[in-house]
């Protein structure tokens, strides 16, 4: 039989779900791109690995380019009991999300979401599975918690699911978190929405270190710098 398991929530991310919003977002459309880098998280479920979550942002002419790769395997007893694949590429304009293309194979439920603009219109949904097309005017931000900014959002682009979540954003009280084998001070920031908070964790220098959320049954992910 099968081991029952909880699933981790969507790392690109969060697991919220809700209708599509026309607002236009807090994101000034003149925000200065942040500086190209390179985030490699080991993923823990209750402080075991689980896999790991890669993030990597490069220039691309005036915007950027932002490519990430997840890979889950829950085990039982040997055996996997949970399986998690994530990839996406995304292209920012002016602190802006210009497009997004992602899959997921969700403990082998597939899905595909597609993002576009055309010059200087609206984001315009081209492939969500079997969500029909449809437009978000504004500018728009994923869940990119790599990005300053995005801790000013009302609203923030699910890239799994390809829905507008509404999210409130607020500061958490400084704490150490580890990181390398090594304590480090943090500074916390708690998403929450209709589903679980994240809490996601920066260094004294604005450098994205980490991140907390309760699943199923009280289990805990946790992304860890490597």
């Amino acid at each position: 039989m099968k081991a029952k398991t909880h699933r981790p929530p969507r790392p690109c991310p969060g697991a919220f779900a809700l209708v599509l919003l026309a607002a236009p977002a807090v994101l000034p459309a003149a925000a200065a791109e942040p500086a190209p880098g390179e985030w490699n998280f080991q993923v823990l479920l209750d402080g075991r690995p689980i896999g790991h979550h890669r993030f990597v942002l490069e220039a691309e002419g005036e915007g950027r380019r932002l490519r990430s790769d997840a890979r889950f395997d829950v085990k039982v007893l040997g055996f996997t009991a949970y399986r998690y694949r994530h990839a996406a590429v995304e292209r920012w304009r002016g602190g802006c999300l210009a497009s997004l293309a992602a899959t997921t194979n969700d403990d082998g439920k597939p899905s595909e979401v597609g993002y576009a603009t055309q010059a200087d219109g609206p984001l315009l949904r081209v492939a969500v599975g079997a969500l029909g097309p449809a437009s978000i005017e504004g500018c728009v931000m994923s869940f990119a918690y790599w990005h300053p900014a995005m801790r000013a959002q009302a609203r923030l682009l699910n890239a799994q699911t390809g829905q507008l979540e509404t999210v409130q954003v607020r500061r958490l009280a400084e704490t150490t978190i580890e990181v390398h084998g090594t304590m480090v001070p943090a500074v916390g920031y708690r998403l929450t929405g209709p589903a679980q908070p994240i809490d996601v964790w920066y260094a004294a220098d604005g450098r994205w270190i980490g991140l907390d959320s309760v699943v199923g049954e009280g289990r805990k992910l946790s992304y860890r710098l490597r």
